[in-house]
């Protein structure tokens, strides 16, 4: 799709604005029933301006463009405390480097066995932590109770050199199983780690989804409750490939920064992923976005329960795991439902990922379309 300039060159705002208009939920409801991940949704409008934007003039690299410079005061407003912010183009990559400053190579990090740096992450944590080993306890819903935590750090016996002693505690927000930790959750689980000594990180790809089920200031589940560092996910929220490394620490930013280089993740051109973050945040966009995500969420499993399934856990953010029988899989599916079967539950067990455009009348409509 090329639209033609005055100079016979490539304008990029008329194609910026047709790329939009594309992209609008209302005008590819029948491809936006895709549940199979919110990763599959295109760039929200508004970004993709934004990545526009910076493309009509030169910028200084590596960071040190205006747009870059604006993160840390952009962040630091919406925490309500100073913070340093480190933008990476992955969620995976904000996870690993993120997590590298908080503990040393023949360390600990305690997670649940479901998390995602564990599952899903490859051995990631062990090459940015030079040899960190990940540490995993269980727990109801993919959560860490603190009580749990507790009684885990208590009775840790530690021999010395032979040990992997724990340095770190890594929760998911919202969680691998799609539920969330309220704010007493957090709290407690950030009282045990200031008990025990170990710092704690919190891997939020969907962060944006928990606040707004929650609708709790985003320092009351972060830094206020005891949270280190956190992985600030926009990527699954609109954003074409960025997610932000957020300190609540400043003394964690050079340790932090060398092992982006490092490991490969500083961009030339960081411009860019500034400018989707700071259009992220501009009149809460974030949590527009995730806003409609949960609401498509839960209308999905008024409608998937109308049809026979039934929910694995309380929905709370923009994930559903739902149980169903063979035949109602294959009925949604021969009617364009894409979605995943999900074996850690169970045999019956799928899960539906709604996003910033999934199309909520649509998904309203689904038990009469299927009748």
């Amino acid at each position: 799709m090329k639209t033609g300039s005055l100079d016979g060159g490539w304008n990029i705002q008329a194609t910026i604005g047709l790329l939009a208009t594309c992209l609008a939920p209302h005008q590819c409801n029948e491809a936006l029933m895709n549940f199979s991940s919110d990763n599959v949704s295109p760039i929200c409008p508004e970004i993709l301006n934004a990545i526009a934007a910076e493309s009509e003039s030169a910028a200084l690299p590596y960071g040190a463009d205006d747009q870059s410079r604006q993160l840390d005061a952009a962040f630091s407003r919406l925490f309500g405390t100073d913070v340093s912010v480190v933008p990476v183009a992955t969620g995976t990559a904000a996870n690993l480097i993120g997590l590298s400053g908080l503990v040393s190579p023949f360390g600990g990090i305690v997670c649940h066995h479901h998390a995602h740096i564990n599952m899903t992450e490859s051995t990631g944590v062990a090459f940015y932590g030079n040899g960190a080993k990940l540490l995993g306890i269980d727990g109801p819903s993919a959560k860490i109770e603190a009580e749990t935590l507790d009684r885990y750090l208590s009775t840790h016996i530690s021999n010395g050199m032979h040990s992997v002693d724990p340095e770190c505690v890594a929760i998911t927000q919202s969680t691998e199983f799609g539920t969330v930790y309220d704010v007493s959750e957090i709290q407690a689980i950030g009282k045990v780690c200031q008990k025990h000594q170990t710092r704690l990180f919190m891997d939020g790809a969907r962060f944006a989804n928990a606040v707004a089920a929650l609708d709790c200031h985003p320092a009351d589940i972060t830094w206020k409750a005891g949270v280190d560092v956190l992985s600030f996910g926009a990527t699954k929220n609109g954003a074409l490939a960025v997610d932000a490394i957020v300190l609540f620490d400043p003394a964690l930013r050079r340790h932090t920064e060398k092992n982006r280089k490092r490991g490969g993740h500083l961009f030339s051109k960081h411009r860019y992923l500034a400018a989707q973050l700071l259009a992220y945040l501009e009149d809460d966009l974030w949590l527009r976005n995730a806003r409609h995500a949960n609401d498509a969420a839960k209308e999905l499993q008024k409608s998937l329960e109308q049809l026979g399934a039934t929910a694995a856990f309380p929905p709370q953010g923009n994930e559903l795991f739902m149980h169903m029988n063979d035949d109602l899989a294959k009925r949604l599916s021969d009617n364009g439902l894409v979605f995943r079967p999900w074996g850690s539950i169970g045999p019956d067990a799928y899960r539906f990922v709604c996003a910033w455009n999934s199309p909520i009348e649509a998904i309203r409509d689904l038990p009469h379309t299927l009748a």
